[in-house]
């Protein structure tokens, strides 16, 4: 469960993963969705490690 002031959900970070994954740059697509480079790399970096 996401808290109060999470920026991306479970939905939101499927989405995320999935623009990264297709090819367009961290830094672009942490811009379009709201989050830092910094968190956008953290949850690419989950999805490749884990699934």
């Amino acid at each position: 469960m996401s808290h109060a002031n999470a920026r991306l959900t479970p939905a939101g970070r499927l989405v995320l993963v999935r623009r990264i994954a297709a090819g367009r740059p961290v830094a672009h697509v942490a811009a379009e969705m709201g989050v830092s480079r910094t968190t956008a790399w953290r949850w690419w970096r989950r999805f490749t490690l884990e699934g």
